[in-house]
């Protein structure tokens, strides 16, 4: 499922129009991109939780030549799944 097919699902499912269901998506991306970039997280009750984990430096190889990599420390979005959607997803 793309954007678009998530604004027209919400569309679906509430009395939205399709202009306010896509102002919905993209605002709700946007929150959730300045909340992390903010470093904060944010908790779902049921559904889940987006935060920032910090992935350290690593050395890799380079599968062609097996040459030696350095990988730079980052920090990488997650989400953590809640109870409430696990269950709904293995039912």
């Amino acid at each position: 499922m793309n954007k678009n097919e998530l604004s027209t699902a919400l569309v679906n499912k509430t009395e939205l129009s399709k202009k306010d269901a896509d102002k919905f998506v993209n605002a709700f991306i946007e929150v959730v991109s300045e909340t992390l970039s903010a470093g904060e997280k944010i908790q779902l009750i049921g559904f889940g939780t987006f935060e920032v984990k910090d992935r350290p430096a690593r050395v890799a190889h380079n599968p062609r030549t097996r040459e030696e990599i350095q990988i730079a420390a980052a920090k990488a979005p997650v989400f953590k799944a809640g109870k409430a959607l696990k269950d709904a997803v293995n039912k």
